[in-house]
């Protein structure tokens, strides 16, 4: 049985909830028990703390689990990134109080807190800045106010939270970060197969639709380079003489001015219809 280690709580928690959903898994959480089985699927789920999770992982504890980069790259534990989930998004950004410092050189010999020491440590060493990690865990935010640190290393997603707190971002980010599947360094891969294939079929059903028409013979090589497909669109004779269906998948974002543009190539009865599930 797969082991998948999951967050129990924090912003990654109900996405990846949601998204095993979407591929199949029954992961409904019962909040009394710290484990859900889901024996149709072979999978044991285990909710854990976001930051514990690589920790298990990369000690072979479990088999595979969802966290963040962030938490990844932080921890140094011996597991590595095998899948991007598209959730999640943040950046880890160095923040100071105006006029104290324009670029991370300047914090060099200053005190810096942060929730993520090993990953703002390593950054900080790889710049060649001696400046002191001071490590905070949850809001450090304060931290500049409160006099523990000059500067402070934190997740940013709008930057409002930094704005009350009366500090600006300097400097480049220290890591763009998003919802990842991990596994042991060098693990197994086969094992991993079926989980890896359907949230990968997740990621394309949310960034595909799938989009019908009606075309003449004369105009399908045009309308084919509009909606190329993944691999080459299907076409069909219609009953009408001189007129085909055409269906190829396109990128969600772009189906509006997809359709615009097969319209004024003459295409008619165009249909966009969403995909629940797939595998490329």
């Amino acid at each position: 049985m797969l082991r998948v280690a999951l967050p129990n709580k924090g912003m990654l928690a109900e996405p990846a909830l949601r998204m095993l959903g979407e591929a199949g898994y029954r992961v409904t959480p019962d909040h009394r028990h710290l484990v859900v089985h889901d024996t149709d699927n072979g999978v044991e789920f285990l909710f854990l703390r976001p930051r514990d999770i690589a920790v298990y992982v990369g000690r072979g504890r479990l088999d595979v689990g969802i966290t963040g980069r962030d938490m990844l790259c932080d921890s140094g534990a011996a597991a590595e990134e095998i899948l991007r989930l598209g959730f999640g998004e943040s950046t880890v950004r160095f923040a100071v109080p105006p006029g104290s410092a324009s670029e991370v050189a300047q914090l060099s010999g200053r005190r810096v807190a942060t929730a993520y020491p090993g990953l703002v440590g390593k950054y900080l060493a790889d710049a060649g800045v001696a400046a002191e990690v001071i490590r905070l865990d949850g809001v450090v935010e304060n931290a500049v106010r409160l006099g523990v640190a000059d500067a402070v290393a934190d997740v940013v997603s709008t930057g409002a939270t930094l704005d009350a707190a009366g500090l600006r971002v300097i400097g480049d980010p220290i890591l763009e970060s998003e919802a990842v599947l991990i596994a042991p360094d060098r693990a197994e891969r086969d094992e991993l197969g079926q989980l890896v294939r359907r949230l990968q079929g997740v990621l394309v059903a949310r960034q595909y639709v799938l989009m019908d028409y009606d075309i003449t013979v004369d105009k399908v090589d045009a309308a084919c380079a509009v909606t190329p497909g993944l691999e080459s669109p299907t076409v069909s004779p219609l009953h009408e003489a001189g007129w085909v269906a055409v269906r190829a998948m396109v990128p969600r974002l772009d189906a509006q001015r997809i359709m615009d543009e097969l319209w004024e190539l003459g295409a008619r009865a165009i249909l966009v219809t969403a995909i629940h599930a797939c595998r490329i």
